[in-house]
């Protein structure tokens, strides 16, 4: 449907170019397709880019706050015009000038800034969607961390996850800072997730929103995502530990991905049997170390003596914490 948009309306500035200089000359015409289909492009980029930057809300906001700015700069400009002032005619003009632009201006400004807090907007462009049920669709906001972890993605892919992803303009800006990094590592890791990011958004399935709220007077990016989830009525994706308990402590619900990981793996009881491959020594005397599939790490007790070698051990214990979890174990008597 947009590509037919598009084209009818490059079509439609093509024929009336034509039909302008149909009288004038066969170079005029050519010249005046050519130009149209140009400024065409130019005019639908324009508008693409600016639909796609720009919330409904905010684009709303901007129109609805020009137009009390200029009705309340003309009422300003009647009341100083009936003002019994010694200037000049041309003064006076500048002055009305003066008025409807600066009072124009102050209130597009006011609009744009405050325009989420701004409650008679909803009943133009709704605040919070709703859902086919009549219940509202719930805001995730994404932090730097679990964009540049990536996992996120794949998680939205299943369709484990609802709602609307809200990316702050704040976190766009911390992770456009760590991509020009002069560290290559952080580098990459900032470039990784702006990829993420693109990748999501092109992603019919996943629900991308770009908010424009900030907090000026606060500086910590961890301190604006909790103030924006209040103001939102949103929940954190995070895999940031301590952004997790500074959200908790302020009533906020949070969403671990590191948490997610851990609860989807395997459960290993006491006394089960398994097989893992011993690749390095243990902090204490004849121990040695593996690794299941998933990461999990395995101590297995008098394993030294089989460094570099798959074994069979039996698990004596399990401990989680907040880290992820550790699996004890000793060998398999034969």
């Amino acid at each position: 449907m947009i590509n037919v948009l598009r084209g009818s309306f490059i079509a439609l500035s093509l024929i009336c170019s034509v039909l302008y200089y149909l009288e004038v000359s066969w170079l005029a015409m050519l010249v005046a397709a050519v130009v149209s289909v140009v400024v065409s492009l130019l005019v639908i980029i324009a508008i693409e880019y600016v639909s796609h930057t720009f919330s409904a809300r905010l684009l709303f906001a901007a129109i609805i706050g020009l137009a009390s700015g200029l009705v309340v700069g003309h009422l300003l400009a009647l009341a100083f015009s009936a003002l019994p002032l010694p200037f000049s005619a041309q003064t006076l003009a500048v002055v009305r000038a003066l008025l409807y632009h600066v009072s124009g201006f102050a209130v597009l400004l006011f609009f744009v800034i405050n325009h989420e807090d701004i409650r008679f907007l909803d009943a133009i462009v709704p605040a919070r969607a709703e859902d086919d049920r009549g219940g509202t669709i719930a805001y995730k906001i994404l932090d730097t961390s679990v964009i540049i972890d990536g996992r996120i993605a794949d998680i939205c892919d299943t369709g484990f996850i609802e709602g609307i992803l809200v990316i702050p303009n704040f976190v766009l800006g911390e992770l456009q800072m760590i991509a020009d990094s002069a560290d290559s590592i952080k580098r990459n890791r900032g470039r990784r997730g702006l990829d993420i990011l693109n990748k999501m958004q092109k992603d019919q399935s996943i629900m991308v929103k770009i908010s424009d709220m900030d907090f000026p007077e606060t500086h910590e990016v961890d301190s604006k995502l909790v103030k924006l989830a209040k103001a939102m009525k949103a929940k954190i994706i995070t895999n940031d530990f301590n952004l997790n308990k500074v959200a908790e402590f302020h009533g906020v619900d949070v969403l671990n991905i590191n948490q997610l990981s851990n609860a989807l793996k395997p459960i290993v009881l006491p006394g089960e049997e398994m097989r893992v491959s011993l690749i390095k020594e243990g902090k204490d005397p004849n121990q040695a170390i593996g690794y299941l599939d998933d990461g999990t790490m395995v101590v297995v007790e008098n394993g030294r003596s089989r460094l570099n070698s798959e074994v069979h051990v039996n698990v004596t214990s399990v401990l989680q914490t907040t880290a992820g979890r550790m699996i004890f174990a000793r060998l398999r008597e034969d």
